[in-house]
């Protein structure tokens, strides 16, 4: 692993509110709030996953994650309605001793009136969506997968160059910046310059995004600050992006070995995921911008099966040994691409 990712500290959230939920995916989610209190700031949720309460409503309680968000279904809400007013009075009444985060009941279900009154008098939020309980149950996850995932902050510029996201990474005044802004005037697309914030989705994806506060706002010694929004339009910007390749920019040592053939693919490890590592020398007159280009390419070849430097190295091993076997190793000799030229003498 390269030294400038090794020492990188670890963010994660240790909870958000139900307010910040409520108010971020009511539309997305389609849901709206039916108890009648205000949502308190102190109802906080913790766990990133859900839980389906039914078995807690049955009574077995030893395994109650009451701490999670409770989404009632149509076994939920079905199996109250079918036990006596006492039973459900007393069931729901042990229910809410736990200090609930929320509840959510999907598929607009007619929620029994039980439940509303202990959950205004216990302050514990209601809301109500028309969305299946599968579907709902999937968008919440993911919703609070992303919430709670781990985060890194990288120093570097992050564009999207043919649909792969390049990271350029390097020591501060090297040209990233600069770099970004060529590929951006070539049709290519800004995610974030300078703070990078790099959350894992999944098991294998590393998404990238700006922040708030830059957004897409760029530095440019000499220049200033720019806004590429406003000067190329909405097509030259984007909010998040995968992070496929990170390319490192070193200036040229002529005493430093470089990769010189692609057959040893480096990796860096962020967050339990390897990244595709490209530590590319720099000096002046070379066209970095283009060769940026040509890695998201190479990349996209890779990505659907053709390795060209495998192909090349497999390529020469077959005529080594096909001259070995013919002329000896000392008779090898160059073939030209055709064996004729035509008459066009250009």
């Amino acid at each position: 692993m390269s030294d400038r990712f090794s020492n990188l500290k670890e963010i994660k959230k240790e909870s958000i509110s139900v307010d910040f939920f409520y108010e971020s995916c009511k539309e997305r989610f389609r849901l709206h709030k039916v108890s009648q209190n205000k949502i308190s700031p102190d109802k906080l949720i913790t766990d990133k996953d859900i839980h389906r309460p039914g078995l807690a409503l049955a009574g077995y309680i030893d395994l109650f994650t009451y701490k999670r968000i409770q989404v009632f279904g149509n076994t939920e809400i079905r199996y109250l309605n079918s036990i006596s007013d006492e039973d459900r009075k007393n069931t729901l009444e042990k229910f809410f001793t736990h200090d609930i985060p929320c509840i959510i009941v999907t598929n607009e279900n007619e929620i029994p009136k039980e439940l509303m009154m202990l959950a205004d008098k216990t302050n514990t939020p209601v809301l109500r969506t028309n969305i299946s309980t599968t579907r709902a149950a999937y968008l919440i996850s993911d919703f609070l997968d992303d919430q709670f995932s781990v985060q890194i902050i990288i120093h570097g510029s992050f564009v999207d160059v043919y649909g792969i996201g390049l990271m350029f990474t390097g020591k501060s005044g090297i040209g990233k910046s600069e770099i970004t802004l060529d590929l951006i005037e070539r049709g290519h697309r800004l995610v974030a310059d300078d703070v990078v914030v790099v959350s894992k989705k999944a098991e294998s994806v590393l998404m990238g995004s700006g922040t708030n506060l830059v957004k897409h706002f760029m530095e440019v010694r000499g220049l200033g600050i720019i806004d590429i929004k406003s000067i190329f339009g909405i097509r030259a910007i984007r909010f998040q992006k995968r992070v496929e390749v990170i390319v490192e920019l070193l200036n040229w040592d002529p005493s430093r070995e470089y990769d010189r053939t692609g057959l040893d693919t480096k990796k860096v490890n962020l967050l339990g995921v390897d990244v595709e590592l490209i530590r590319l020398p720099i000096f002046p007159g070379k066209n970095i911008t283009v060769i940026a280009e040509v890695i998201a390419l190479n990349y996209l070849c890779k990505h659907y099966g053709y390795n060209p430097a495998e192909e090349f190295n497999k390529k020469l091993t077959e005529e080594i040994n096909k001259k070995s076997e013919t002329n000896g190793p000392d008779k090898a000799t160059y073939d030209r691409t055709i064996e004729y030229f035509e008459h066009d003498f250009e």
